[in-house]
């Protein structure tokens, strides 16, 4: 009996913890959304400085790696890896977008930026579930890690033995 009540409270445990990845998943995107703005600004201003002196993204960059001077040359390693960072986020949200609902946790399980993700995750706020995706995601948390208990602890119970007659 009290095997049966510490699975049930430690499923709803479980299925309040899972209803909690879709609200995880909303933060992260609000994340993902700020730092793609940032880096948006920061290539848009090195593409009109480029333009300013009459040259291409890829010419500007060209010329600064070719450089000899050590921080010019650092500052066009900086500025690919800040381009093609950019791009690599501004997929990913694209990809969450499309994803819809229920997709959009698959996308930040195998797609999530590190940086992002850990940012978010330090100021993550639970929240109500009040959503079709929070509801079904605290629901399957909650049968999927009653299962996985009750089989963990099945070793454990007792058997009852059939009754004389």
């Amino acid at each position: 009996m009290i095997v049966r009540r510490l699975i049930l409270a430690l499923s709803l445990f479980l299925g309040a913890l899972a209803s909690q990845l879709p609200e995880f998943a909303q933060q992260y995107r609000q994340r993902l959304g700020g730092a793609i703005d940032e880096l948006q600004r920061i290539v848009a201003q090195f593409d009109r400085d480029a333009q300013g002196e009459q040259l291409t993204r890829d010419a500007a960059l060209d010329r600064l790696g070719a450089n000899v001077d050590p921080l010019a040359q650092k500052r066009a390693a900086d500025m690919r890896e800040t381009i093609a960072r950019e791009a690599r986020l501004s997929q990913q949200q694209q990809a969450m977008t499309d994803a819809g609902a229920f997709g959009r946790l698959g996308a930040l399980a195998t797609n999530a930026d590190p940086g992002v993700a850990q940012r978010a995750w330090q100021d993550f706020e639970p929240a109500i579930p009040a959503t079709a995706e929070g509801l079904v995601t605290g629901a399957v948390g909650f049968l999927v890690g009653g299962g996985l208990l009750r089989l963990l602890a099945a070793p454990f119970r007792r058997r009852r033995r059939p009754s004389e007659a």
